[in-house]
């Protein structure tokens, strides 16, 4: 008798002849829950190919929800609203320092949940192989939105995040960034259609992170901006921040766009590496468009306008071409800088809001903004 046979009728005789099989150890479970009780249980006790759906509403943990359960490639467990509803988790009523969801994981896919009002930062994981994060917001939080965190971060895509408002009172802004991908290492990390605004700190940070990250499609803007009143405010503002803390890697971002912030558009924060920048806009930033004073990146195809300390800080080692402060380049106009359309639902796919904001048409210079 094979075990998994041995298990169901072991679990079909305790019930009784007649009654409903439950799924053995070997089989995968669906579970469908409608309150913090049993998200807590299912996010805890989840084994390979688990799906738990998660009813519309607003749950409120009391403490954080994590999980070390590992799925497989082939049969991940996946955490997700249930059908259409529309699901909130909210950590008002978690203690002092806490994160709501915690993973040290690999193989997850969640999707369609927002995360808000965290104590700390929204969602963790923590040297994560494989998950997928899609269509998830990490909103008005204690300290970064999202974070991926640790040695043996690999293969992790972040699709269609919105990370917004989050501040850290205690150190008046200065942490609480929409992604932090920090103090670790790991291939194969994909940022993907993010929105990443009026975060206290910058949108994007991936300061002590010694692995290529590649990033796309994604918009940074309002970040840095002091929202909170807060007198002694020492929030950064960087649209995309790309190192720090003397890490030398290639990070890559291409056709994404950062406006509106409070420190620079694009910045390699001391990261010496060959950082390949293509095809982005950076627009009315308040410092630096491009800041890549002494490194080795590689820009191209950049758009630059209206930033307040200039387009671009290059060193020497800097590969420029195509770019609008290159000679022989000019600069195409925007059909729209009204930034209205870009705070829109995403489309039912949950891809970015279409937009012809800083848009221009060109096929050779700039963001798409799509």
């Amino acid at each position: 008798m094979s075990r998994r046979t041995a298990l169901t009728l072991t679990v079909a005789l305790a019930l009784g002849t007649g009654l409903a099989v439950l799924p053995g150890q070997a089989q995968a479970a669906t579970v469908v829950v409608s309150n913090s009780t049993d998200l807590t249980n299912a996010i805890k006790n989840a084994t390979a190919g688990t799906v738990i759906q998660v009813r519309g509403g607003t749950y409120y943990p009391t403490a954080t929800l994590q999980s070390t359960a590992n799925g497989t490639s082939s049969a991940p467990i996946t955490l997700t609203a249930y059908g259409s509803e529309t699901v909130k988790i909210d950590g008002s009523s978690l203690p002092s320092g806490s994160w709501i969801f915690k993973l040290t994981a690999d193989y997850w896919n969640v999707s369609g949940i927002t995360f808000q009002n965290s104590p700390d930062s929204a969602v963790v994981c923590q040297s994560c192989t494989g998950t997928n994060w899609n269509n998830v917001r990490t909103i008005n939080g204690g300290d970064s939105g999202f974070t991926l965190t640790g040695d043996g971060t690999v293969n992790n895509i972040v699709k269609n995040l919105d990370s917004y408002g989050n501040y850290d009172a205690a150190g008046h802004g200065q942490n609480a960034d929409g992604v932090a991908i920090k103090f670790g290492s790991g291939s194969g990390n994909l940022v993907t259609g993010a929105r990443l605004y009026n975060n206290s700190d910058d949108g994007i940070d991936l300061w002590s992170f010694s692995s290529p990250v590649t990033i796309e499609h994604t918009w940074s803007f309002g970040n840095g901006v002091n929202r909170w009143g807060d007198s002694a405010f020492e929030g950064n503002g960087n649209g995309f921040k790309l190192g720090g803390n003397g890490v030398t890697v290639a990070h890559v971002v291409n056709n994404s766009a950062a406006w509106g912030n409070a420190g620079n558009g694009f910045t390699e924060n001391s990261n010496t590496g060959a950082i390949v920048i293509n095809r982005t806009t950076a627009y009315a930033n308040s410092k630096w468009g491009y800041y890549f004073a002494t490194g080795a990146a590689k820009l191209g195809k950049n758009l630059a306008v209206s930033n307040g300390g200039g387009s671009v800080s290059k060193g020497s080692s800097v590969t420029s071409a195509g770019n609008n402060w290159d000679s022989g380049i000019s600069t195409p106009a925007f059909k729209s800088t009204d930034a209205s359309s870009c705070y829109n639902a995403r489309a039912s796919d949950g891809s970015l809001p279409a937009t012809t904001f800083l848009t221009t048409g060109s096929t050779t210079i700039g963001a798409t903004m799509n």
